[in-house]
C-alpha cells in the first residue's frame, strides 16, 4: 500500500484559511537564512515573515540589517558564512530549523585572463564553501526532525548559459546546482529537500553599486538592460515570490531543481 503523502498545500481548505488571512503560507516554519540585509535576501526575508515564518535573518553587515528589526517575526543576528566557528555557534543557538536560505555570494567581472587567485579563491569561498558551511551544520539538525528544507541561490550565470565576464563567477554558481543536486539525492529519503535559484539580471542595490564601479556607468546600465527581453530587469520582490513558494509546502513535492526566474535571458 502506498501512502498519500503529506497533503499540505493541496487542500481546498488550505487555501481557504489562505485567503481568509487565517493563517499564512509559512505559518510555524523557522527560516535561517545568510546576506539579508539588502537585496533579494532583504525581499525573501520580508516575504516570509509576512507569510508567518519565524525568520532569522544573518548577515555580515550589522548596520544593514537593522532594517529589518522592524518587521514582526523577524530576528537578526550579525554571521560570516565564510567563518566555521560562528556558523556553529549559531546552530548551537537554534533549536529547530524547517528552511535554510544560502543567499550569500559575489560577482567578480572579468574573463579567467582576469582573474587572479585571490579572486578565485575569494569567490569560491563565499559562493560555494559557505554554503558548504552552512549545509553542513544546519542538516544532522534536520535529519534529527526528519524533515528539512534548503534553498541555494545560483545564478542563470552558471552551468545554465555563458555570460561574458563572468567566469569565476559562473563556475561558482554553476558548482551551487552542482551541490544542490547531490544533497538533495543524497538525503531524499530521509525527508529533505534541497532547490536552488537561479535569477537573471536583478535590480538590487549591489548590481547598482557594480554599475557605478564601471568605467562608463551610463553603458554598463544601457548594457544590463539590452539584454533583457522584457526591456527591465527583475525586482527583488519578484524573486522573492518564488523564495516563499519553495519555503511552502506548496513545493513539497519539489527537490534537486534549478528554478530559473530571468525574464526569458536564457531563452
Amino acid at each position: 500500500m502506498i501512502a498519500d503523502g503529506p497533503k499540505v498545500g493541496r487542500t481546498e481548505n488550505y487555501w481557504e484559511r489562505i485567503a481568509s488571512g487565517i493563517m499564512g503560507r509559512l505559518d510555524g516554519k523557522v527560516i535561517l537564512m545568510s546576506a539579508a540585509a539588502q537585496g533579494i535576501g532583504h525581499a525573501a526575508a520580508i516575504a516570509f515573515a509576512k507569510e508567518g515564518a519565524q525568520v532569522i535573518a544573518t548577515d555580515i553587515n550589522e548596520e544593514k540589517l537593522k532594517g529589518l528589526e522592524s518587521y514582526k517575526g523577524i530576528q537578526t543576528r550579525v554571521l560570516d558564512v565564510t567563518k566555521k566557528e560562528q556558523i556553529e555557534k549559531l546552530c548551537q543557538e537554534i533549536d529547530k530549523i524547517d528552511v535554510l536560505f544560502n543567499v550569500a555570494g559575489f560577482v567578480h567581472h572579468g574573463t579567467i585572463l582576469d582573474c587572479e587567485e585571490k579572486d578565485w579563491d575569494f569567490t569560491m569561498n563565499i559562493n560555494v564553501r559557505s554554503m558548504y558551511l552552512m549545509i553542513k551544520t544546519f542538516l544532522p539538525k534536520m535529519l534529527a526532525q526528519k524533515s528539512g528544507n534548503i534553498i541555494n541561490m545560483s545564478s542563470v550565470a552558471s552551468s545554465i548559459k555563458g555570460v561574458v565576464n563572468r567566469c569565476v563567477y559562473s563556475t561558482s554558481k554553476a558548482a551551487v546546482i552542482g551541490l544542490t543536486k547531490s544533497v538533495a539525492i543524497d538525503f531524499i529519503e530521509q525527508g529533505i529537500r534541497c532547490n536552488c535559484i537561479c535569477p537573471g539580471t536583478v535590480d538590487t542595490p549591489s548590481l547598482r553599486e557594480r554599475i557605478q564601479a564601471r568605467p562608463n556607468p551610463e553603458q554598463a546600465l544601457a548594457d544590463f538592460l539590452a539584454r533583457q527581453k522584457t526591456g527591465r530587469m527583475a525586482t527583488a520582490e519578484e524573486v522573492a515570490h518564488l523564495c516563499v513558494y519553495l519555503a511552502s509546502d506548496e513545493s513539497a513535492y519539489v527537490t534537486g531543481n534549478a528554478h530559473i526566474i530571468d525574464g526569458g535571458w536564457g531563452l
